[in-house]
Order: structure tokens, then C-alpha cells, then sequence
């Protein structure tokens, strides 16, 4: 089954305090805010990033986040608001890719099978699964996956599962499934941008050596 936001990175090296813009986090000097372009959606997209992942400069459900109109991104463990969010929405859905979850479902499902919101956890898999575990609401909601796609854009990630995609991918391919009509292809454009950046930080050698054949 495919999976999402569960790959795993080389340690970054320590580095010196640098200027960073408030809003993408990256650093001043490699700012992605210029390649964020704001894109409708009619879902709305929650996501629950564990503290680990908030500072990791590889930070793809941020970059989600800024690119959508109707997202909203908490960072934590345990969510005491999420009872009241979940009872507010007609159908809340939790994307979380697991044995007893079900492909998600296209626009052609009648409406009232369509999400009014999506659940998205953010971080490694058992850093997940402690989210999931340490907010009961959500074990009571329909769990959906991915179907298989394309392979991920994620250069930079070793990982066991050949089909994981990244955050930022997972939300802009069920966007996709679910609203058919809207493009969400320029979601991705600060991803590309961030992995670009590092493939360079780090140099071609190194890449090569590291992550071409992993």
C-alpha cells in the first residue's frame, strides 16, 4: 500500500543561525515564497504535524499549506480541539494509509460520499501512528489511501517503500482525485524548487553516491 511523509532523510549538518523568512521558514537567502501560488480548493486540508517534523528544513506540509486557500496546518502531539473541528464538518476523512483503509474515492461518489475535510498527519510513521493513538476522535474516521502513482519527486529520501510520496505529494494527488476540475500540479512547484536546492547544497557527487541507486 502506498504511503506518504514516512521517508527518511540524511541528517542535516549543523549549521550556524540564519536569517529565516516568517512565512516558508526557509532560510532568507533560499525564500520559496515567490514559487507559492495560491490554489482553491473545496476541501479543506488539516494538517497535524508532529514538533520534529515543524523544524526539519525538509518541511513539505508547510509549503502544502501556503499553496492552498482553504488548509490549515497544527503542530503537535495531542489536539484538544479536534473533537469540536471533526463535529463541525459534514464529513471529515483521515488520509492515512493502513490495512483496513479504502483507495480514496473520485468526484464521481455522490456528494454526500465527498470529504468536507481532510486529515492529514505529518511526520515518521510511528510519529503518526503516536498522533492517531494520542487523539481518539480520529480512529473514529473513515481512513483512505492513496492509490499507486506516479513515483515520488522526493530525490533526496532513502526509503524501504518504493511507492511513498512526500506530504506536500500525497495532498495535492487526492486534491486531484477529488476535485477533478481544479489543477494542483503548481502545489508542487516550492517542492521542486526546496529539492533542487539541497541536490545542489549538497553536490551532484554526493547525490549520486547517496540517493540515485537508494
Amino acid at each position: 500500500m502506498q504511503g506518504f511523509c514516512r521517508i527518511e532523510r540524511m541528517p542535516e549538518p549543523k549549521q550556524t543561525s540564519r536569517p529565516r523568512c516568517a512565512q516558508c521558514r526557509r532560510p532568507a537567502s533560499h525564500c520559496l515564497c515567490a514559487y507559492v501560488s495560491r490554489i482553491s480548493n473545496r476541501t479543506r486540508v488539516l494538517v497535524l504535524q508532529h514538533p520534529d517534523e515543524a523544524s526539519h528544513p525538509l518541511n513539505t506540509a508547510r509549503l502544502a499549506v501556503l499553496g492552498l486557500d482553504n488548509a490549515q496546518l497544527l503542530v503537535g502531539e495531542h489536539f484538544p480541539q479536534l473533537d469540536g473541528i471533526v463535529a463541525s464538518e459534514p464529513r471529515a476523512v483521515l488520509l492515512f494509509p493502513a490495512k483496513e483503509a479504502s483507495p480514496m474515492m473520485s468526484s464521481a461518489s455522490p456528494a454526500q460520499d465527498q470529504p468536507s475535510l481532510l486529515i492529514v498527519p505529518d511526520g515518521t510513521w510511528r510519529k503518526a501512528r503516536k498522533i492517531v493513538s494520542a487523539n481518539p476522535v480520529l480512529d473514529s474516521l473513515p481512513r483512505f489511501s492513496l492509490p499507486a502513482g506516479e513515483p515520488s519527486a522526493y530525490r533526496i529520501r532513502k526509503t524501504s517503500e518504493p511507492a511513498a510520496v512526500s506530504t506536500i505529494e500525497a495532498i495535492a494527488r487526492t486534491l486531484s482525485i477529488l476535485e477533478p476540475a481544479q489543477s494542483f500540479e503548481h502545489l508542487l512547484a516550492p517542492f521542486k524548487v526546496l529539492i533542487e536546492q539541497h541536490v545542489q547544497a549538497m553536490g551532484e557527487d554526493v547525490f549520486r553516491r547517496n540517493y540515485q541507486n537508494s
